[in-house]
């Protein structure tokens, strides 16, 4: 009796002892797996993933059933992991112009209108800014660029060179999220005061779809967030001759397959986080952030934690091996807390070598670091001499896929602080970031 007691005992520890070591080794980052992902998004059947393309398309489908596989979370009452939005894209048909009763010339006219038409006769209702002889041009014109409303920029025919150059440009359209009433009207003129204004522009107006990916592990506090982020677009198909596919494999296709495992790897830990864990895929970094933007338009900032912005991990860092910088490391302790979570590991991380690049600005972070998020992108790449950023040649072929894996591997373990509640990054100043 005493002997079957003793056998049906260390079954059960058995069984016990079993479960753990499952539980313990299910939660892994394998090469295998981060192989197979990136050499996915970076083939030619992606066709570079550009915006607006069948290419992203693929891409964006590819990264959703991934994340149905793993068994994320659906975020903010969506129904799936796309998060959808529209662009517009405004196409200039035709703008007439008329300043204190004398109508302008075609040529000598400049309009960015965000919306399909505009009709202006009343001056109170316009921003009157000049541009005289000897003044910056392109900082008037950036500063009144941001202004709401409608805005009269009169340009001094000093600057006519300049003004044609700027026509070239805008006349080609421009994209915005949304349709409003900002419109900036420049003019060509040696007139310096207006009395009165008329003005008629007509744009064509097309509404294209993009998406993020997107998809949580909920953690016991609902309202802290810690966000895994990396942009999945990239440049398309350039060119007619020799290969014209630019992949992107490195850009950021490595940052993409990095959030996709990271997922996977905390899911598989099979435990409720503390704080909640977000994935995004954000599409159109390259076409100028959109996909982020709207993404930061979606949440309340001031949840997020902290946020690991992974871009271009596919190649060693000039540090050696198992070493990674943080763009923007001054601007919270974001960067400091990493360092100590590793101390000890074969793992290291150490600010921006490449300040005059100045990468902190040209990447999905810089949108959600306005807002005061401890936001930071983490690379290996040596931009400053990389032959492949956005060529052709940005294949998977060119990676070090073994150095890949152990970057996933050490943001995985400097975040796990993060996570647990132990740590939790300053803020940035949202006043330091323009």
């Amino acid at each position: 009796m005493e002997m079957k007691k003793l056998f049906a005992l260390l079954l059960v520890v058995s069984v016990f002892n079993s479960t753990i070591i499952s539980c313990q080794t299910k939660a892994q980052i394998d090469e295998a797996e981060v192989t197979r992902i990136i050499t996915t998004l970076a083939s030619d059947d992606m066709e570079g993933r550009r915006m607006f393309t069948p290419g992203i398309e693929k891409a964006s489908k590819f990264i959703q059933n991934e994340f149905e596989e793993i068994g994320l979370e659906y975020v903010g009452g969506l129904n799936s992991y796309e998060q959808k939005f529209n662009m517009y894209t405004l196409s200039p048909k035709s703008a007439s112009v008329s300043i204190n009763g004398k109508s302008v010339s075609t040529e000598n006219i400049i309009a960015s209108v965000n919306n399909e038409n505009l009709e202006v006769s009343n001056l109170e209702d316009v921003e009157v800014v000049t541009v005289k002889a000897g003044e910056n041009f392109q900082q008037v014109f950036g500063q009144a660029r941001s202004n709401e409303g409608v805005t009269l920029l009169l340009v001094d025919n000093s600057h006519k060179d300049l003004f044609g150059r700027y026509k070239g440009f805008l006349s080609r359209g421009n994209r915005v999220m949304e349709l409003n009433d900002n419109a900036l009207i420049m003019v060509l003129t040696d007139e310096s005061a207006v009395n009165s204004i008329s003005a008629s522009i007509q744009n064509e107006v097309t509404a294209e779809s993009l998406s993020n990916v997107v998809g949580k592990i909920s953690g016991k506090r609902s309202d802290e967030v810690v966000l895994f982020s990396a942009h999945y677009d990239h440049l398309g198909i350039r060119g007619t001759e020799g290969d014209t596919i630019y992949n992107g494999a490195n850009d950021d296709a490595s940052g993409t397959t990095a959030v996709i495992t990271l997922a996977k790897y905390f899911k598989d830990m099979g435990k409720q986080p503390e704080r909640t864990i977000m994935f995004a895929a954000f599409t159109a970094e390259e076409g100028g952030g959109y996909g982020s933007t709207y993404f930061s338009q979606q949440l309340n900032p001031d949840e997020i934690v902290a946020m690991f912005n992974i871009e271009m991990i596919g190649k060693p860092a000039v540090s050696g091996p198992n070493t990674a910088w943080i763009t923007g490391f001054e601007r919270s302790n974001f960067g400091e807390l990493l360092q100590k979570a590793v101390e000890g590991t074969e793992y290291e991380f150490y600010a921006d070598p490449y300040p005059s690049q100045n990468l902190f600005y040209r990447s999905d972070n810089a949108t959600l670091a306005r807002l005061g998020v401890p936001a930071h992108s983490i690379s290996t790449t040596p931009i400053d001499v990389d032959k492949d950023y956005h060529q052709a040649s940005d294949e998977v072929s060119t990676l070090d896929l073994a150095h890949m894996t152990n970057t996933i591997k050490a943001i995985a373990a400097a975040a796990g602080r993060m996570i647990s509640g132990e740590d939790t990054p300053t803020r940035v100043d949202k006043a330091s970031v323009r």
